[in-house]
């Protein structure tokens, strides 16, 4: 290890040390002992294989070992590699230059350490990992006969168990912890035990991994400070009306549908980065939902409830504020396919029925928005008959999904930066969380309730039946995404592994009106969430839209930068002109309730 000997050695103080390791054993028996109580209540609910893992990966070993000389080859082909490398270790370890036989892939941040090629050793076991984890996941991904679900859920648990034995994570093979403990004298991992202490004290017996500062942040403090009013409230959401930073606005005002899996300041994080602050300064009158955090009083709460006194009761109340009639939409995630079921239902409602008149929207904006779940990504990989029966079961004690079990859920298709990292950041390295309001926001998760979220995850995930026309029937209507003939933009994210953009693409082939369609680079946050400013990224425009979402990507015109001026651009002509005066919340016939944010968005999941 090249730097094995460098920087000062310190001595550990035996007295504090030993103050430090009676206080944690301390703790750690508290802890166990809660959760272990915890379990025995639990036990007799509590699922063997709750996700199903056990039979996939059943089906997978009989399916290989029908073939024995398969399995053969590929060890032979394995000893190979390794032949290769041993080989070009012992020549670097003679001094002479050698190529290296794999390298990690762009972006994979595991081993920035300059120690990992540098130094001979670090440099085998890097690369012993690296071949080793290939031909794991590739000898997984080419068994064949199992059905395109299994298949899916075995390559997506490989590559978590392969993830989780990265030497990067281990005290002994990770050179970087290594030499911060001893340069520390070992300080580093008793403060990754206090660290580790202090994440399991908060998640109860559960480990819940600190990924940011929490009091670096404060919601209406520091984060979701865009000027605002609340001007209407119900039982699922209060509506947020900004101030104006201009001294006219355009005619149309701008109603945003946030997904309520999440909370909507994604949209409002720091000054620098709110879309909503940017919005408002390009002048438009700009209206946010925001949607309560439920608990078990709002567990029968559906589908159709969040579109009628959720999009519904704001579009109503933003034009009683305003005193306009017609008004421009955003839906963002699980909001966009609201908004793209609610605008289907409205083209085929009749006038009786609940919900504005279509014509009152002039246009709809979907920002990585899923209409077509057939190729759902990774995602799909939680939702089979056997997943989800234990889910409801699990929903019908409190009435809602927690909030972790999301969060989690997120966290395990981005491992190795969302868990991994953390691991080796707080637990062996001893050091605390950087502040981060993107991965404050991400911490800050929200509740689903039962019935909606029941109906959410089989009716479209396990179903597909939202692309299918009159597959869904929302307050007695059977709805055809064909039916919509409202303009819309569509923004998806290249890098989006929660909204993969080719099934997000579909709906601009099934909407009658004309569809402007804008692929972001980057995911499904930071691809939206990229202000100009910034100078990060780039987008790509296609003025057709062919059935195959591949070729309009190889027709596409890349841009630099942001695609938010794009979308201003298309929106400003749907808004009329900017000649009405600035509308502040209150001036119109809704009174303010609070100020923004709001006491909704402050309650937290836990």
């Amino acid at each position: 290890m090249t730097d094995q000997n460098e920087g000062e050695v310190k001595v550990p103080d035996p007295v504090q040390m030993s103050r430090n390791m009676a206080d944690i054993a301390e703790r750690s028996s508290k802890i166990v002992n809660d959760f272990l109580q915890r379990q025995a209540q639990q036990a007799p609910n509590t699922q063997v294989d709750p996700f199903n893992i056990g039979q996939a990966f059943f089906d997978m070993t009989s399916r290989m070992m029908s073939n024995p000389a398969k399995i053969a080859e590929a060890q032979m082909e394995l000893w190979q590699q390794y032949l290769q490398l041993w080989q070009s270790t012992a020549q670097r370890m003679m001094g002479d230059e050698s190529d290296p036989v794999v390298t990690p892939e762009r972006g994979d941040r595991r081993f920035k350490d300059p120690s990992w090629e540098e130094n001979q050793l670090f440099d085998f076991i890097k690369q012993s990992y690296l071949l080793t984890a290939r031909w794991i996941q590739e000898q997984v991904h080419e068994v064949e006969g199992m059905d395109d679900k299994t298949a899916q859920k075995v390559d997506f648990y490989t590559r978590q168990f392969v993830d989780a034995l990265a030497p990067s994570n281990f005290v002994m093979t990770n050179p970087e912890v290594l030499r911060t403990t001893l340069e520390s004298g070992g300080e580093n991992l008793v403060n990754g035990l206090q660290n580790l202490l202090d994440d399991l004290e908060r998640g109860k017996g559960q480990l819940a991994i600190s990924m940011t500062d929490r009091e670096a942040f404060e919601v209406g403090g520091n984060i979701a400070i865009t000027p605002g009013k609340v001007i209407y409230q119900n039982e699922l959401m209060q509506l947020i009306q900004y101030e104006p930073a201009t001294e006219n606005v355009h005619k149309a005002p701008l109603l945003i549908i946030p997904p309520w899996i999440n909370k909507y300041y994604i949209l409002d994080l720091r000054e620098k980065n709110s879309f909503v602050k940017w919005a408002v300064e390009q002048g438009l009158t700009v209206f946010v939902i925001s949607w309560v955090n439920p608990d078990e009083k709002l567990a029968a709460k559906t589908f159709e409830d969040y579109m009628t006194q959720g999009f519904f009761e704001a579009f109503d109340a933003m034009t009683e504020a305003t005193g306009e009639k017609e008004a421009n939409v955003i839906g963002y995630c699980l909001g966009g396919t609201l908004l793209a079921a609610s605008m289907a239902y409205l083209h085929a409602k009749k006038p009786e029925d609940p919900g504005p008149d279509p014509e009152q929207i002039k246009s709809t904006t979907f920002f990585t928005a899923m209409t077509d779940f057939s190729e759902a990504g990774e995602l799909g990989v939680f939702i089979d008959e056997a997943q989800l029966n234990a889910l409801e079961e699990k929903m019908q004690e409190k009435g809602y999904l927690e909030g972790s079990a999301m969060a989690n859920t997120f966290n395990m298709l981005r491992a190795n930066d969302l868990i991994w990292s953390f691991v080796i950041n707080n637990y062996l390295l001893g050091k605390d969380p950087f502040p981060f309001d993107l991965l404050y926001w991400n911490s800050d998760s929200t509740r689903m309730p039962a019935t909606m979220h029941s109906f959410y995850l089989r009716r479209m995930y396990q179903e597909n039946k939202l692309i299918e026309p009159g597959g869904i029937t929302l307050k007695g209507v059977p709805i055809d995404l064909s039916a919509i003939k409202t303009p819309s933009f569509m923004l998806s994210a290249r890098e989006d592994h929660i909204a993969p953009w080719k099934g997000t693409y579909a709906l601009t082939q099934f909407a009658k009106g004309p569809v402007k369609f804008i692929l972001a680079a980057s995911g499904h946050i930071a691809g939206v969430i990229n202000p100009p400013a910034s100078g990060k990224y780039c987008y790509w425009t296609n003025s057709r839209n062919p059935k195959n979402p591949e070729t309009w990507l190889k027709n596409a015109e890349e841009h630099p930068g942001s695609w938010w001026p794009e979308w201003y651009r298309w929106i400003a002509r749907k808004s009329g002109p900017k000649k009405t005066p600035a509308r502040t919340p209150g001036g119109g016939k809704l009174k303010p309730i609070e100020e923004a944010p709001g006491s909704y968005v402050r309650v937290k999941a836990e």
